[in-house]
């Protein structure tokens, strides 16, 4: 069961480009049943290896522009690392309830940020990319605590605030959110948030998922699947909402 998620969801990242942590992390809460910082840890720490099999080929294309990354990482790090920090905190705090609508909410925003994309051609680029440690600080932030943002929100700066085209956009964003996962994940790590039989598992079938999916992508209909599968992340993170205000009503 386990596995044959891994190999969805890795199929899902090969095929539309939008991250594994958004779609990861709600399904080990919702169908697996995990803590909220365990399933935020491992999606991330399952995320980081997924996206290193990707990494090399966007490197050896030379679609990674180095500068813009470097300004990223600027903030992304540190935020990563701070929403990792807050999220055990919160959780040990037993504030449970409002732990799963925050994530909830994030989950809705991130997913619904995929209807806000546009083709670069309909954007009038500026080149704002001293505004990129700021912007991804929030971006970390997210993802270290609910492993989501990253792909979503990345691109999102990186088409309205450099004048990068779209292959060098899903190349920097790519190792943008494999610095961040990876960050992330090394924290929850160190709080013992990572189930390592679980993403043993998830990995089984994500990384042929992934290899697979980015094969396909050349023959799908990109755009369908992801506005499709963003429907279906903002009915996931709107069921974490609801969780979320029943423990807080109790």
């Amino acid at each position: 069961m386990t596995t044959l998620a891994g190999l969805l969801i890795g199929l899902t990242i090969g095929l539309t480009g939008i991250g594994g942590g958004v779609l990861t992390a709600p399904v080990l809460l919702l169908f697996l049943g995990m803590p909220a910082p365990q399933a935020v840890g491992t999606a991330l720490v399952y995320v980081a290896v997924v996206k290193i099999f990707a990494a090399p080929m966007f490197i050896l294309r030379r679609q990674v522009n180095y500068r813009i990354l470097a300004l990223l990482l600027a903030g992304g790090v540190p935020g990563a690392l701070a929403g990792s920090i807050f999220l055990n905190r919160l959780y040990k705090g037993g504030s449970e309830g409002l732990l799963l609508l925050l994530l909830g909410l994030t989950i809705v925003v991130s997913a619904a940020a995929t209807f806000l994309r546009r083709p670069s051609s309909e954007i009038e680029q500026q080149d704002k990319s001293r505004r990129l440690p700021w912007v991804s600080f929030g971006i970390g932030l997210e993802v270290g605590f609910s492993s989501a943002g990253a792909g979503a929100l990345g691109s999102l700066a990186l088409m309205h605030w450099t004048k990068l085209s779209p292959a060098a956009i899903v190349g920097t964003d790519v190792l943008f959110g494999l610095a961040l996962s990876a960050a992330a994940g090394s924290i929850h790590l160190g709080f013992g948030g990572v189930d390592a039989f679980v993403l043993r598992q998830l990995l089984l079938g994500g990384i042929p998922g992934a290899m697979g999916g980015a094969w396909l992508a050349t023959v799908c209909p990109n755009r369908a699947l992801r506005k499709g599968l963003a429907i279906w992340l903002m009915w996931l993170g709107a069921n974490l909402c609801w969780r979320g205000v029943g423990a807080l009503a109790r």
